[in-house]
Parts: structure tokens; sequence; C-alpha cells
């Protein structure tokens, strides 16, 4: 029961991360959002959750695993709650933050579960690897939620149903999880501080620059002190006797290649969504729910591929076998949409590399966990999962707010079909060199496997 809290608090966290997105049109226009405070609906889950996921994991470590998660649950369900009877722009964007906040706490608190009970090995592999699968339907799964609840019921019930699925969470996390235990030390206070104040502002800066483009004083000025402060936050914590992210975490290599790669991976894949998204219905004319189902075939894929991971891995194949054919796959299906004209078919041009990248990316995404939190010590849980969380989480930020603002400043934002086409093509190639980088990061840094062990 601990592997279905683990899955199924963290597809909730990721179907809110994207059932928005395709019921945006009717949440603007039942609630009267101009475009900008429209956009705000999405940024300030992202804000709040990438800015307060390092406290909330490092609070599971001091204060209780259980606790807190019930704490998170609690936070969720009520925020939920205010979003699906939101009367306002104000009362629903205020919900969305808090909503962010408990998502902080739930998402590296249930990937410590699997640090803390799934010993290292093939448990650890089973577990990492549905996690992974759970990581690519989740988003995918969102965007056809968003779009059916949109057309044929209401946005609001996408969030409504948050609500039971918390209670359910609560109970079984009261049932099975021991009793939190309060631990000695104290919570890293100044940590946390120039943590979410850093990170916060560094998001900020990449969400407005698909606005304002990287020249404008406030992106800068936003760029400029996020990274000021996230130096300070590191200083804090090389002295701190309780650290928020304690820096021997970085003393791992092939940790550390693990979580660049994962920054690149996420990155592209969420910048991937949001150029496809707008190719599917201004060049393939497919409706919003259209453009949704198209993404439910990739998450099949990379779930079933998933699942093969450890059969894979009882096979003889190593963690970092793994993890490189599924970027090096991953790089092929990528360059097929930047590089497959239009002309050559649906099938070619879009369907195939789309099923590709699910596949490979279910291989890929199992290892690349298992990886990430390998050999953490168990007082250490917490911080290591909110370390891979907030590389995923402002991975997918900066891969859709840098990739997209390049585009425009290359290609303009005109709204033509062929101008859209460009800017996906050029969204896509971009990709492929992250992906690319990532692939050859994870060859030269990540440690080759040891006789008698799973690297």
């Amino acid at each position: 029961m601990i592997l279905a809290i683990v899955l199924l608090g963290y597809l909730m966290i990721l179907l809110d991360t994207s059932i928005v997105v395709t019921g945006l049109p009717a949440i603007g226009a039942e609630l009267g959002l101009d475009p900008l405070h429209l956009s705000w609906v999405q940024n300030i889950y992202t804000l709040s959750f990438g800015a307060l996921l390092l406290c909330g994991s490092r609070a599971g470590d001091t204060f209780g695993r259980r606790r807190v998660l019930n704490v998170g649950l609690l936070l969720f369900g009520l925020s939920s709650l205010a979003i699906s009877l939101a009367p306002n722009a104000a009362v629903l964007i205020g919900a969305r933050f808090v909503q962010g906040a408990g998502a902080a706490i739930i998402a590296p608190a249930t990937l410590a579960l699997i640090t803390e009970f799934f010993p290292e090995g093939p448990q650890r592999l089973r577990a990492t690897s549905a996690y992974g699968a759970v990581a690519g339907i989740g988003v995918a799964l969102g965007m056809v939620l968003g779009g059916i609840f949109a057309q044929m019921l209401s946005w609001r019930v996408g969030f409504i149903i948050n609500v039971p699925l918390a209670i359910l969470l609560y109970w079984m996390a009261s049932r099975v999880l021991p009793k939190s235990v309060t631990k000695q030390g104290s919570l890293d206070l100044p940590g946390t501080i120039f943590s979410a104040s850093s990170i916060a502002l560094i998001l900020y800066a990449v969400v407005m620059s698909a606005e304002q483009g990287w020249g404008s004083p406030l992106v800068l000025a936003s760029l400029i002190a996020g990274l000021v402060l996230f130096g300070v936050f590191l200083w804090n914590e090389s002295r701190a006797t309780s650290p928020l992210m304690p820096l021997t975490l970085f003393r791992d290599r092939s940790r550390n290649a693990a979580l660049v790669a994962r920054f690149l991976l996420v990155g592209s894949v969420m910048s991937y969504f949001f150029f496809a998204t707008q190719l599917m219905q201004d060049n393939y004319d497919f409706t919003p729910l259209q453009a949704g189902f198209t993404f439910l075939p990739m998450s099949l894929l990379q779930f079933f591929s998933a699942s093969f991971v450890p059969r894979l891995s009882r096979a003889g194949f190593s963690n970092r076998t793994l993890l490189i054919s599924g970027l090096v796959f991953m790089v092929i299906a990528m360059a097929g949409l930047a590089f497959i004209p239009q002309s050559a078919g649906i099938t070619a041009s879009l369907i195939i590399p789309i099923g590709l990248l699910g596949a490979a990316q279910g291989i890929a995404f199992g290892p690349l966990t298992s990886m990430s939190v390998q050999g953490a010590q168990p007082e250490e849980s917490g911080a290591v999962s909110g370390l891979v969380n907030s590389v995923h989480q402002i991975g997918g930020t900066f891969g859709v707010g840098v990739f997209s603002a390049l585009a425009v400043t290359f290609l303009g934002n005109s709204t033509a079909p062929e101008m859209v086409l460009q800017r996906a093509h050029l969204g896509f190639f971009m990709s492929t060199l992250a992906l690319s980088l990532a692939t050859a990061i994870a060859i030269f840094f990540i440690k080759k496997q040891k006789p008698g062990h799973q690297a």
C-alpha cells in the first residue's frame, strides 16, 4: 500500500499541473479573465510549487513523514475545493498558490517513501520504474481529462475530484505509515527563506521572459536577484547545522550527472508539449480535446515500456545502460519531430515520433530517478527527494520559458499556421540538442556498473 500512496499522490499532483491547460479557455470565459491573468492561473501554481519544494522536503525529515504528508494533503484538498467553488479570479489564483504549496509538500514526501521503504536494488528499481510510468501518463492524462471536463461538464470538475483523492490518501497514510516522530534539530529557517525567494525569482524571470523577452529590465532584475540569493542560500547551507539541502548530496558524481540529465530531459519534454499542442491545433486542425487525446498513446507506451524496465534489469541491463538507451531513442524521436516535414503525412511527421518518444522516456525515467536518490542516507531521504523534485519542476518551467522565448525571438510571434510550424520545429530542434547533451552527460559522467552492483 505504500507504493500505492506514492503513485496516487504523485499522479494527483501531475494531473493538476496539466489539467488546467486545456481548461484555460473555459476558465477565462466564465470568470472574465484577460490573457495576462489567465496565464497566472498556471504560473502561480508553478511558482509556489517550485519555490517551496526544498522546504517541504526537509520538513518531512524534521517533523516526520506521515505528519507532514497529511498537512500537504489537507492543504491540497482544501485548496482544490476552493478552486472548484471560486466565484472570481482572485479566489482562484490565491487557491492555486496554496495548492502549489500543498504539492510542494506531497511530491517530495511521496518520493522519500521510496527511498525509505524500498531498499536499493530490484525493489527500488521496480518502485522508481512505476514512479516514472506515472510521471509520463500523468501530464498527458491531465490534458485529456481537462479537455473532457471543460467541453462536456465543467472545468471545475477537474479540481473537485482532488477532494476525495486527498481524503483517500490521508486515510491510507494514517493507516499504513509509521507514526510520525519529530527528530532533533529544527528546520533551516534562513535556508528556507533564501531558497524559496531565489527559486521564486528565477522562475518568475523565466515565466515572464515568454511575455516580455529576456531584455526586459523586470526579467533581468528578477533573474539577477534570484541568482544572487541562490548564492547566499548555498553559503548558508555550507554553515548551517541542519541544512535544508545538505551540500554533501553533491559529492556523488553520478547523482550530479543524473540531476543535470533530468533537468534537460524534463525541460525538453515539457517544451515539446507546449509546441506540439499549438502545432496540432493550428496546423492539423485538431480540437483541444483531440489534441489532448493525441498525447494519450504516448503516455500509454511510456507506461508499458516502464513496466518492462525491472525485467530488463533482471536480464543484466544496468541503470546506466537503460538510461543511455532511453535517451538515445528520445533524441531520435525528437529529431524526427524537428526534421520530418509535414508533407510526409501525419503518421510519419507526428504520430510515430510521439510514440517513440513515449516508449523511450519510459525506459529512461525509472533508472534516472533511481540513480538520483541512490546512496542517500535515511536522514537525507527527504532532502534528496526535494532536490530531485526541484530539478524536475524548475527544468520543466525553464524548458518552456526559454525555448518558447527563443523561438519568438528568432521567428516572431505571428499566429499564422506556417509560423507556428516553424516555431514548433525550432522548439523540437532545441529539445533535440538538450536531449543530446543529456545523453553525452550520462555517457561520460555516470559511473559504469561495478560487478555485482546495480549502478
